[in-house]
C-alpha cells in the first residue's frame, strides 16, 4: 500500500509546498556530523531529502546509497543526482528488511519518516543497526504529535463524510510521536540514543498549498481510492476550510534520534 501511495504522490512530492521533506532530511544529516569520504545508507530515501545533503557533505570520495520501494520517488532522486553530475549518490529499489548490503559497511545509516511503515519496527532497526560500522551512527527521524494539524483532522472528517470506510482512526506513525517511544524503539541497538524533539511549523502560502500537501504525502493513498466526484468534494471542502479559518501553517513537530556504535 505504501509503495502505491508514494508512487502516486511522486507528482507532488517535491512541490514547493512540501519543502518539509528537504528541511527535516537536511536537519537529520546535520546531526550525523559526517566526514568527507564517508559511506552512508539512506533507507526509505524517498526523493533524496536526506541522501542529497549527505552526498553534498561526503563529497565524491564518499558514497551514498538510497533505497526505497517507490520507483516514482527514486526517479526523482536519480534526476537530482544526475543534475549535479554525481556518481557517488546511488538510488536502488530495495526492501529495508531485505537489504543486499554487508554488515558494518556504512559510517552512517539514516531513516527519515520511514521506519513506521515497517510492521516489525524493532526488527527494522536491528537490520539498519547491523549495517553501521563501529564508530558509526544510526539516525531515525519520525513525526511528533498532531502532525499537519489542523488540516489533518479536517481532512479525515471530510473523508468520513463521503467514504466512512476509508476514515482512519490512527496513522501508522502514531505510536512513535513521543521521545519515550522513540527511545524504546532504539533500545534494540543496545545503545542509549540521543533523542531530540523539535517543535516546528510548516507554512502554507495559500489554500492550494494545503491541497498540494495532501497530494504529496501519505494522504494520497486515500485520495487514490476516491472517485473524481468525491475527490473534488474533499478538495473543495479543504480549500474552504483553510481559507475561512485563515490557516497559514500546520504543525510539523519531529523527533530526531541518533545512536552511536562504539567499539
Amino acid at each position: 500500500m505504501a509503495t502505491r501511495t508514494y508512487d502516486a504522490a511522486a507528482d507532488h512530492f517535491d512541490h514547493e509546498a512540501n519543502s518539509f521533506w528537504d528541511r527535516f532530511g537536511r536537519r537529520t544529516v546535520e546531526r550525523l556530523e559526517l566526514p568527507k569520504g564517508a559511506r552512508v545508507l539512506d533507507a526509505c530515501c524517498g526523493s533524496g531529502a536526506s541522501a542529497i545533503p549527505a552526498a553534498e557533505v561526503v563529497g565524491p570520495g564518499g558514497h551514498v546509497l538510497g533505497v526505497d520501494l517507490s520507483e516514482g520517488l527514486l526517479q526523482l532522486a536519480r534526476a537530482k543526482a544526475a543534475k549535479r553530475g554525481w556518481s557517488h549518490a546511488e538510488f536502488r529499489s530495495a526492501d529495508l528488511m531485505e537489504l543486499d548490503a554487508p554488515d558494518a559497511s556504512f559510517d552512517a545509516v539514516v531513516c527519515v519518516f520511514g521506519i513506521f511503515f515497517i510492521p516489525d519496527m524493532r526488527g527494522a532497526v536491528r537490520q539498519l543497526w547491523r549495517r553501521v560500522k563501529p564508530g558509526g551512527k544510526l539516525a531515525i527521524t519520525t513525526w511528533g504529535p498532531d502532525v499537519f494539524a489542523p488540516l489533518n483532522s479536517f481532512f479525515w472528517e471530510s473523508v468520513r463524510a463521503v467514504r466512512p470506510e476509508l476514515h482512519r482512526a490512527f496513522n501508522c506513525w502514531d505510536g512513535l510521536t513521543d521521545p519515550v517511544a522513540v527511545r524504546e524503539l532504539m533500545s534494540v541497538t543496545g545503545v542509549e540514543p540521543h533523542v531530540e524533539p523539535e517543535a516546528a511549523r510548516h507554512p502554507l502560502k495559500s489554500p492550494d498549498d494545503a491541497w498540494a500537501l495532501l497530494q504529496g504525502t501519505g494522504y494520497r493513498g486515500t485520495l487514490e481510492q476516491l472517485d473524481p466526484a468525491a475527490r473534488t468534494r474533499i478538495r473543495d471542502a479543504c480549500l474552504r476550510f483553510v481559507h475561512a479559518s485563515r490557516v497559514d501553517s500546520v504543525t510539523a513537530d519531529v523527533i530526531y534520534a541518533v545512536a552511536s556504535k562504539f567499539g
